[in-house]
Order: C-alpha cells, then structure tokens, then sequence
C-alpha cells in the first residue's frame, strides 16, 4: 500500500506562518465586511427614524377659534356641541356615512373632536422639518416657521402613532393612515402562505423522496432552480394573464356569486396571493429539498427496517426532522413575497383606496405599494408618512418572522 508523501518538518515550519497570515487577513476582511454591512444599515435606518418625527407648521381651513361656543374652546366643548358643528359643516352624505360607521350617540367627545378636526378645521401641512433639524435648530425653526408662516400653528409632532395605524388613506396627509394597506398585507400574505407551503412542501417530499433519477425529473429540478431568479414583475405579467384575466370568474367571486360591490373583475386580493405564491414558490421548494436531503440516510434505513412503509417513515420521521429547516426556508420566502411590488402593480392593485378589505374578492393595496406612492409625492409630508409606514411594515415583518422562528423553535424541541 502506497503512503502518502509528508511534508518535511522543516518546510512545514516554513510555511506555518504565511499560512497564519493569510488566516488573519481573511479574518479581518469577513469582519471589516460585517462592519460595513452593519454601518451601511445603521445609516439607513436612522435616515428613515429621522423623518417619523419632527416640527410640523399646520395652517386650519377654519380656524378652531371660530367655532368656539361661549368663549369655551373647540377641544372643551361637550359632544353635542361638536355632533352640531359637524351637522352644520359637512354634507348629509358624509353624515350618514360617519354615523353608519359607528353612530354619532355611541362616539366619545374626544372621538367627535379628532373628527371635527378632520373633518371641518382641516388643517394643512405647510411646511415640516426633520427630527434632525428639529432637535439641532429648534430656535431657528420656530423664528422661520413665525415670519413665513404667520397664520399656521408651530407643532413637534410624531408621524408613527397609533393613530397612523387606526386611520384609512386620506388624501390629507394629516388624516392619512395605514390600516387599509395592513390589512391588505395580512389578507395576502395568509393566503400566499396557504397556497405555496403545502405545494412547495408536497412537491420536494415528491422530488427527493419519490422521483426517481431521470431526464425529466432532472429537467423539473433545473426549471425550479432557474424559476427562483425570476424577476418577479415576470410574475406579475403571469398573474395578470392567468389569475386576473383568464380566471377572472374565479378570483373575482363571480363563480359563488359574492362579487364584491367594489369590484367586478380578477384585480383582487385572491389574484395577489395567488401570485405572490407563484413567486415565492421554487424558493420554499429548493429550500423543502434541501432540509429533506438533510435527514440522515440511516434515519430512513431504520424506519424501513422495523418494518414501516415509505409513507409512514416521511412523515413520521423525515418531515419532523425536516421541519426547522423548512420552516426556515418558508420565513426567508414570506419575507421576499410580503416586500414585493412590481408584481402587485402589474395585476391591479390600488395606490389610492380608503375602504378596507372584508374578503378575498376585494379591492386592495398593501403597504410596499402604499410606501412607494407616498414617496412618489413632491411635498415633504408624505415622504415623512412613508418614513412611519416604512417602519410599520418592518415591524410587521419582524413580528412575522419572530412567530415563524418560535414555532420552528418548537417543533425542535419537539423532534
């Protein structure tokens, strides 16, 4: 038997500390990267901190001093009083839409005043100042805010309340919310989720499992494998040709007969989670596959020997220990679908919507789409809405993803 050739020692001596050298230095470079990535973060994140919050000058259409009564301020009055302004100032349409919302007898005073305010005294944002600028020129703000601006109020006010997140769009930006988008959001997100996990799922148990080596099935596994890096508007034009358009009776509820009132065609939130599901598909796949591969072949071998059939042994045996690893591949996969835009543009989604989504047949936007048409306006306060939405949905993100790790966490455990 032929031994394999040892170095000398004395050229092994030699060698060590280039060797050592070359250790430190890639060291050094993977840590300096990390370094950058995380300053490059940093940088992002506070410039978008730096506009949820700052000096907003507000000028009123009616001045709430006018519609004091008996030298008692507008925020003091009693709800009758207010419900009165509110009768005088808007139209009965406007009446009649608040009051079926929730009636005006059951709305507390400070719930009647924010809708006087919004509804009537409609301030408007003419001019805003960054957290930055606010905290640094604090004195200069409010001296220029005095000679520019001389009937508008000087407020430090934050973008990202809860407010912002209870209020629909409007197109003042004072008033304007997110909840439609969230709930746009949710109602994709879930049914993207319900579609593209069992498919990805069931078909890399079928590709790792069951097919066997062939030239079709080395075909199937090199089309997901290219079907990942997709653009995804490639996606959106997919489901605009099939979901919104070839299947419009479907996606538009027309086959159960429940069309949505605000909407007769496929541009819906089942065409986006639909889509969406396209799009994060061979993602869940290839990762599915790759948590499979993963399970020791002695696992299997086991099984099989005490006499359990195939079926028994993958579900039992291979998919629990598979879970984390799918898992993780599904939270990667949701957070590039719950992200996307393009493709959502493309079938229909709305930019500019005020009412909520009540069912998958309905019209809706989500909050990427929300962000980039606020970011798309020339004044300054939307840009400073889209800063706050920008942070709700890294939130929303974030909590996503934290679910998704404890339920893997568990299943762990678990296995």
């Amino acid at each position: 038997m032929n031994t394999p050739e040892r170095l000398p020692v004395a050229e092994f001596d030699d060698n060590l500390p280039a060797r050592h050298r070359a250790g430190r230095f890639w060291q050094l470079a993977f840590l300096a990267s990390t370094v950058i990535a995380v300053l490059v973060l940093s940088v992002l994140l506070l410039n978008i901190i730096d506009g949820v919050a700052g000096y907003v000058a507000l000028e009123a259409k009616v001045a709430p001093a006018t519609l004091a009564v008996d030298g008692v301020a507008l925020k003091d009055l009693p709800a009758s009083e207010l419900i009165r302004i509110l009768q005088e100032n808007l139209s009965s349409g406007a009446l009649n839409k608040l009051n079926n919302e929730q009636p005006f007898a059951e709305r507390s005073q400070a719930n009647l005043y924010d809708l006087v305010v919004a509804r009537v005294v409609r301030y408007d944002v003419v001019a805003s100042w960054s957290l930055w600028e606010s905290l640094s020129h604090s004195a200069a703000i409010q001296a220029e805010a005095a000679a520019g601006y001389p009937q508008a109020e000087l407020h430090f006010i934050s973008w990202l309340t809860l407010d912002t997140i209870r209020r629909p769009q409007s197109s003042e930006a004072v008033n304007a919310g997110v909840r439609t988008a969230i709930l746009g959001s949710l109602w994709t997100i879930a049914i993207t989720i319900l579609v593209a996990f069992p498919l990805g799922v069931g078909a890399a148990i079928y590709l790792e499992e069951y097919a066997v080596d062939n030239s079709i099935n080395r075909l199937i596994r090199t089309n997901i494998n290219n079907l990942a890096g997709v653009p995804s508007i490639i996606y959106g034009i997919l489901g605009l040709a099939v979901f919104v358009r070839a299947m419009e009776a479907l996606t538009s509820g027309a086959f159960l007969g429940v069309v949505d009132p605000t909407t007769a065609n496929g541009r819906t939130i089942l065409s986006a989670g639909l889509t969406l599901a396209l799009l994060v598909l061979p993602l869940i796949i290839i990762n599915a596959q790759e948590a499979i591969r993963a399970v020791p072949q002695s696992l299997r071998k086991a099984s099989l020997g005490i006499g359990a059939t195939k079926w028994q042994t993958i579900w039992s045996h291979v998919l629990p220990n598979a879970l984390p690893g799918i898992l993780t591949g599904t939270i990667l996969a949701v957070s590039r679908a719950i992200g996307e835009t393009a493709p959502l543009v493309v079938i229909g989604a709305s930019t500019a919507i005020s009412f909520d989504p009540t069912s998958p047949f309905s019209k809706f936007t989500t909050l990427p789409i929300q962000i980039y048409q606020w970011t798309s306006r020339p004044q300054a306060e939307w840009r400073h809405l889209a800063a706050a939405a920008i942070l709700i949905l890294l939130i929303l993100l974030l909590s996503l993803n934290a679910s998704a790790i404890v339920l893997r966490n568990r299943f762990t455990k678990r296995f």
